[in-house]
């Protein structure tokens, strides 16, 4: 956690992946970030991956490093605190991160009748207000169907990873740090909207996908574990190791070349076929089916350990296949001494390696990761420093049921 952003505090009313995790990003960068809880915990509060006690690991990663207002959002006292949260003074405030619809009580409109210098940062799923998540959009814009065996053309694969939730997210933390920028030098606020759908198409069209169909009328084929454009692919060693083999530029084609002895025998291939491999990622694509059986007899003769010394020597782009329990036994990535990760106790009861901002600011302290908070445990620090809301009025909350701490009334 960096102290870039200590005179910045954030509101977040939000759940799931896309909004928290800008929040969490900007979190992670020093803002001080108050989420508004629903009392027994939003729709997100439970999600998997949960510990055996039943406490969310999805819910503890998104939000680290945030403070918790736990305020019971279905009476209208409770939704003005929210608003007044939200709206709240401070040079570094007016700053809100949500999910919530675009029209409504936390309409970016209402809210700027109360601070006009407010800016939201609003994740949506598509810009018209229709209901989308990720794996919607991910099937809509059509990646399943170029995902998956090459023999099932009509079956789709959906992806693992949220991608669209990720970079939706980070989208919208750039956006909000611009907007901020904006206020800084023209006093002026706004309301930023992020779709989940834009930013799908917005990366299918950077990456020349919406190009290549627009222009070809055909739709990518499935390719199985090849990769498009250049040669990439799994194979197996002699020890039944799958390896993750690339080679996009000619530097790495030829330490590849070198590496498993196929000098003579692609020599030999290029003479054949009139080309030069090592000039052009997009003939190695072109020749994969002639080139994908020398590699991988190479591959199938020797046994990974063998194959990896010479990889590394020769400077060999690859890497072994693993689950995720073996990564974090054998991956330097999450070895003890990468200063990304940090032993945390958390509320689950839990003490796991918890990652901070990705990012190394070269000179500055990374500082620990902080837990994320119980269910309105920072609700009566936020109601009196924020609000300046006297004890016995905050108790009077209590009493009603409008807010709640984690043991209950202070």
């Amino acid at each position: 956690m960096y102290g870039l952003l200590t005179d910045v505090r954030i509101v977040e009313g939000a759940s799931f992946v896309a909004a928290p995790y800008c929040a969490l990003s900007l979190a992670q960068l020093g803002a001080e970030v108050i989420r508004f809880d629903a009392i027994g915990g939003g729709p997100d509060f439970h999600r998997w991956p949960r510990a055996e006690g039943g406490g969310s690991f999805y819910w503890e990663g998104l939000n680290k490093s945030k403070k918790s207002v736990a305020i019971n959002l279905s009476d209208p006292r409770g939704r003005e605190l929210a608003v007044a949260l939200v709206t709240a003074p401070g040079e570094g405030a007016g700053l809100f991160v949500t999910n919530y619809p675009a029209e409504g009580f936390l309409s970016h409109a209402r809210l700027a009748q109360r601070r006009p210098d407010l800016i939201t940062a609003r994740v949506m799923g598509r810009i018209d207000g229709s209901n989308a998540v990720d794996y919607t959009i991910n099937c809509a814009v059509g990646l399943p169907m170029m995902t998956g065996p090459a023999d099932r053309p009509d079956e789709p694969v959906n992806h693992v990873l949220p991608a669209w939730d990720l970079l939706t997210g980070a989208t919208a933390a750039m956006a909000m740090l611009a907007a901020l920028r904006t206020r800084a030098l023209s006093g002026r606020g706004q309301e930023i909207r992020v779709p989940l759908g834009d930013v799908a198409a917005a990366t299918l069209g950077t990456l020349g996908q919406v190009a290549e169909v627009a222009v070809s009328g055909k739709d990518r084929p499935k390719l199985g574990n090849e990769l498009f454009g250049a040669f990439g692919r799994d194979f197996v060693t002699a020890d039944g190791k799958h390896l993750m083999i690339v080679a996009l530029t000619s530097r790495q084609w030829s330490g590849l070349v070198r590496a498993l002895r196929l000098t003579d025998a692609i020599a030999a291939l290029e003479s054949e076929l009139g080309v030069s491999l090592a000039d052009d990622e997009g003939l190695r694509y072109q020749h994969r089916e002639r080139l994908d059986p020398l590699v991988a007899a190479a591959v199938a003769a020797e046994p990974e350990a063998a194959l990896s010394v010479r990889f590394e020597a020769e400077g060999v782009c690859w890497g072994p296949y693993r689950t995720l329990s073996q990564a974090l036994v054998e991956d330097p990535l999450f070895a003890p001494g990468n200063p990304l990760f940090s032993p945390v106790a958390h509320t689950s009861g839990h003490t796991y390696p918890t990652p901070g901002f990705p990012a190394t600011f070269q000179g500055l302290d990374r500082g620990m990761p902080v837990r994320a908070p119980r269910l309105g445990e920072h609700t009566e620090e936020v109601l009196a420093r924020v609000l300046s809301l006297p004890g016995h009025e905050i108790a009077a909350l209590h009493d009603a049921g409008i807010v709640q701490s984690p043991e209950g009334r202070p």
